[in-house]
């Protein structure tokens, strides 16, 4: 059991005016049940000796001088499920971001801080700073490589700044920074469905640590930079590659901060499912015959929870089945909108908090260990990067983590020998290009 509460003197102020606008009838502070179900479902409970009923308590008693500098507020990821679990719907992220902004700014986290300055340093808007040429060099020589030493390619594009493009695409910075060959997976696949897409040559990042931080000024700069650059090339949708938050951010970003825009945000998963469904893409799941290989999928709480709900989560089941075998997808349980978050989500990778990180992904583990895939497939980058280090974490681990987007590319016979980086040595060979037994992605089917 926590400790008690004591209250001494009177603390109201204007945290708890915003407390009482995202409690429902007006802030009413009794329509709060107590009920517990915010905290029981919650990864991040007992960490610092709190939970989301303690806290919402604390805060509706107007102990905000509590919270200056909690290191719980940063350990919450904001994913969303005790509002999804609470009865009330009260807005427990809400009050998370504003008892984040009650801490200066220079004490919060390092790690986030610097990764929103870096997104503030040029027209990247990237958390890693790189410069916009670099960027567009970067793109330009993977690009090339491809061209000149993977036959049937020649003609694949990746471009940029292409005026009247349909798709907007932002890319995370993870790609061009550590792993550019991960985004030819990709590529491929926007060019056997015929998409006109492009990045812009400023503004291409597809992340926001700024929201993370609590800075909403840095958060408008970073979505309305974007959002302008889309606009300005004539785009029609706003296109997300597997990256949870930068989908919520945009999102969310634009309703904030009353952006005009027309675009449509979407995530790619949205546009693989529709394209599958409509026979411009045709992934086979005969590469896992024989391997007979077990998946299971991270429903990202940025893109199914908060965002788009189970109409997104059922088009990404949809997409890995199609391409690994209904009979080899196992599902988490709980699972959809109701799915526990990784534990990468609000910043924590970033946050300096590991031992706090992994005692809150020990959920997620054992959701994927009692699945017993060899694969949990991940939508999203930090899911990615935070489910991947659970794996080597925790004894008994050890299942591979990888991008949907990887194992889609090779269910079309499109994966190169140099783009598996997520698999392990079973699938560095399976359905190679050029490879007897390949499928031809080109094929007229």
């Amino acid at each position: 059991m926590g400790a008690a509460i004591f209250v001494s003197g009177q603390k109201q102020g204007r945290f708890l005016d915003k407390v009482k606008a995202m409690l429902p009838q007006g802030g009413n502070l009794d329509l709060c049940l107590t009920c517990g179900a915010c905290s029981a479902g919650c990864p991040a409970t007992g960490l610092e000796d709190m939970d989301p009923r303690k806290f919402l308590r604390m805060a509706a008693m107007g102990l905000e001088a509590e919270f200056v500098g909690h290191k719980w507020v940063w350990l919450c990821s904001m994913c969303g499920r005790c509002t999804h679990a609470c009865p009330m719907g009260i807005n427990f992220p809400g009050l998370i971001m504003e008892a984040r902004n009650l801490t200066p700014r220079e004490q919060r986290p390092r790690g986030i801080l610097q990764s929103c300055d870096m997104q503030l340093k040029n027209d990247s808007t990237s958390a890693t700073g790189t410069p916009p040429d670099e960027f567009q060099f970067v793109v330009e020589d993977v690009l090339n490589e491809v061209r000149e030493t993977q036959p049937g390619w020649e003609n694949l594009q990746a471009p940029i700044d292409k005026q009247g493009a349909h798709f907007f695409v932002s890319q995370n910075s993870r790609e061009p920074v550590s792993l550019p060959e991960e985004m030819v997976p990709l590529w491929k696949i926007l060019h056997l469905a015929g998409a006109d897409w492009t990045y812009g040559s400023t503004a291409w990042a597809g992340e926001n640590y700024c929201m993370f931080l609590s800075d909403a000024e840095a958060w408008r700069h970073i979505t309305t930079a974007t959002v302008a650059k889309a606009n300005a090339l004539g785009c029609k949708v706003y296109l997300n590659t597997e990256c949870g938050h930068s989908t919520y951010s945009v999102n969310q970003g634009i309703r904030r901060f009353k952006l005009q825009t027309d675009l449509k945000v979407l995530v790619a998963v949205h546009m693989y499912a529709q394209w599958i469904k409509e026979g411009t893409l045709r992934p086979s799941s005969a590469w896992n015959d024989k391997l007979k290989l077990k998946f299971t999928v991270q429903d990202p709480c940025n893109q199914v929870r908060k965002e788009y709900g189970d109409v997104y989560a059922e088009d990404l089941r949809f997409v890995v089945k199609a391409v690994v075998g209904a009979d080899n997808f196992i599902d988490m349980v709980p699972n959809r909108s109701n799915n526990y978050c990784c534990g990468g989500g609000g910043g924590y990778l970033q946050s300096g908090f590991n031992e706090e990180r992994w005692a809150y992904g020990r959920f997620k583990f054992d959701q994927i260990i009692q699945t017993k895939a060899d694969y949990c497939i991940t939508p999203c980058h930090n899911c990615h990067a935070q489910i991947h280090d659970l794996s080597h974490h925790f004894e008994g681990g050890g299942f591979g983590v990888s991008n949907l987007w990887s194992f889609l590319a090779l269910s079309l016979g499109a994966l190169g020998e140099n783009e598996r980086a997520d698999f392990d040595e079973r699938l560095m060979e399976v359905w190679l290009p050029g490879k007897p037994g390949t499928p031809d992605p080109f094929a007229k089917k």
